[in-house]
């Protein structure tokens, strides 16, 4: 989502984050597969929106985040949230019209985001590249989005970093452009973040192996694309 006010442009941006399942799939059962718990002080969400007479850098500050899935079938669910409010371009004037005219936060205070579907396979350590699907929630409006993602895992600490682009205007928010002054109708977002992965008890765990009785190397998303490669 994306914002800009008078003098300048303005700037939304979206949280997101991790992890599988289609909206029309069943959410994993309690206990079934492992939790990530994301870190708001370690999560960062930048957005830009580009215009004439120059664009716009800022961030929102991630409140809190939480995703279950289930390795075996991909399916997840959770709730990932952003502070609408927090929006923060550098420039008060610029900021306050981006919550109160375009945002509305005080209105709808909290963007929000549940994962439904992850394309691809993650690997219980190292780096692994996967299309996270699900629905944004922004200004009142849910939307299905996809998010391109690159997740990286060393032990149990998870680190991410994804892209998305947001056609505010289409999706209904005022467009900020003002006479000399254009603003794009789309938002650039780019997520950062990090976060604590806890894995459920197993039986017939390997002794010194990972959490849930698993080990480094082994394959934990399976994604919709089969079993492992």
């Amino acid at each position: 989502m994306v914002l800009c006010g008078r003098g300048g442009n303005l700037g939304l941006a979206l949280a997101v984050t991790l992890l599988i399942s289609s909206g029309a799939m069943a959410a994993p059962a309690e206990g079934q597969g492992p939790v990530l718990e994301l870190d708001p002080a370690g999560t960062h969400i930048d957005f830009t929106v580009g215009g004439f007479p120059h664009s716009v850098h800022g961030t929102f500050a991630l409140k809190r985040g939480n995703i279950r899935f289930d390795p075996a079938t991909g399916r997840a669910d959770g709730l990932v949230v952003a502070d609408a409010a927090s929006g923060d371009s550098g420039n008060r004037s610029r900021d306050g019209e981006m919550r109160e005219s375009i945002l509305e936060a005080q209105r709808y205070p909290e963007i929000r985001f549940v994962p439904q579907q992850v394309d691809g396979h993650v690997a219980a350590q190292g780096e692994s590249r996967v299309k996270i699907r699900g629905v944004l929630s922004l200004h009142g409006a849910a939307h299905e989005v996809t998010l391109d993602m690159v997740v990286r895992l060393a032990g149990e600490e998870l680190t991410a970093t994804g892209q998305l682009t947001v056609p505010y205007v289409e999706w209904g928010m005022r467009d900020p452009s003002l006479f000399i002054f254009r603003v794009s109708d789309k938002v650039e977002l780019k997520l950062t973040a990090t976060g604590h992965v806890t894995w459920p008890p197993a039986s017939g765990a390997r002794e010194g192996g990972a959490p849930g009785g698993r080990k480094p190397g082994d394959e934990f998303v399976r994604g919709n694309d089969g079993g492992k490669q």
